[in-house]
């Protein structure tokens, strides 16, 4: 570990390219180690993380719990269904509880976006040194999950070395409904960091134009893109030009529980012209790898049989480097 600063991690924003390589080379070195059983890594003995996800999950809470405990650390659950949120206490007594009770560090998953951003300044301004790590906030960053994809995706290229410089240059195509999404976002911020070029895609209820600017300039807070020289953001509404030279694709679950409005009134019409399958991914013209970051709607997003074939689809190892990614993340933030 060098030059870590980021006692929270809100986005993926703020990230330098040192930053994404850290984390790249930490998770490679984690994945490799047997951390289960009795072979724990004794790295956070000591140490409390409280996971208070105000929103379901399976996948990212887990495995934050697993890699906190692979590194040794104690483990707290928040679930409000079983706590005092009925009774009229807000997020922040909630996170000052845990805080309290000693957590070191908090994932916060929430539905509203900036829920964990807020979090944070209140504790700092509380003179707490909790941290927090955003666990999914509305449709504003799932740092982790982009993350998880950028290690998944460079080890793709680079088995033995997965680094930033994996990237560079590639073409990746994101497929689906940007519009809900903060894995896109968080995917945009870092896969465009990393130099590779993303080529959006998807129907205009779903993905609006804005987007091309999205990496324009940085978000509030931020005075300077620490990234001197980002790939670029297209976008198309054709399937066959998103995949035509297409090095990886990213299919994105339809969010109908984010939905305002009826934006997508047939499923079945939309995998016709977004769904991906073995025929269609002819296209980009040589064998390329598949990502979503789950739950898949079978069917929608892409065909069953693609979904089994381990071969070209990437799900299963998106949810195993998903322990090391964020071991990686708790590891670096206890730190500070």
């Amino acid at each position: 570990m060098t030059g870590w600063t980021h006692r929270h991690l809100i986005d993926l924003a703020c990230f330098s390219i040192d930053d994404y390589q850290e984390v790249l080379a930490l998770a490679h070195r984690f994945r490799a180690l047997p951390v289960t059983g009795t072979r724990k890594l004794p790295a956070l003995q000591g140490r409390l993380i409280a996971t208070l996800f105000f929103e379901p999950s399976t996948r990212t809470r887990s495995s934050f719990e697993l890699a906190a405990k692979s590194l040794s650390a104690d483990v707290q659950s928040f679930t409000p269904s079983n706590s005092s949120i009925g009774k009229g206490e807000t997020i922040l007594d909630t996170a000052l509880t845990y805080v309290a009770m000693g957590a070191d560090v908090l994932v916060v998953r929430h539905k509203s976006t900036n829920v964990p951003a807020q979090l944070a300044y209140e504790l700092e301004k509380a003179g707490e040194t909790t941290s927090v790590l955003n666990g999914g906030d509305g449709l504003h960053s799932h740092p982790s999950q982009g993350l998880l994809d950028l290690y998944t995706l460079a080890r793709y290229f680079e088995p033995e070395n997965p680094s930033t410089d994996a990237l560079k240059g590639k073409k990746i195509t994101i497929i689906g409904d940007i519009l809900h999404s903060r894995v896109a976002r968080s995917n945009l911020w870092a896969l465009t960091a990393c130099g590779a070029d993303v080529v959006l895609c998807g129907p205009p209820s779903l993905l609006p134009e804005e987007f091309k600017e999205f990496v324009s300039a940085p978000p509030p807070g931020i005075e300077k893109d620490p990234i001197p020289k980002r790939g670029k953001i297209y976008i198309t509404r054709k399937l066959s030009e998103a995949l035509q030279d297409a090095d990886a694709v990213m299919t994105l679950r339809l969010q109908q529980e984010r939905m305002q409005e009826n934006l997508l009134s047939d499923t079945n019409r939309y995998h016709q012209d977004y769904g991906l399958s073995h025929q269609s991914l002819k296209i980009c013209g040589k064998n390329v790898p598949v990502l979503h970051p789950g739950p898949v709607n079978r069917g929608v997003e892409m065909s069953g049989d693609l979904l089994n074939d381990r071969s070209t689809c990437l799900v299963e190892e998106q949810v195993k480097n998903g322990i090391p990614v964020r071991m990686a993340l708790l590891y670096l933030i206890s730190a500070i």
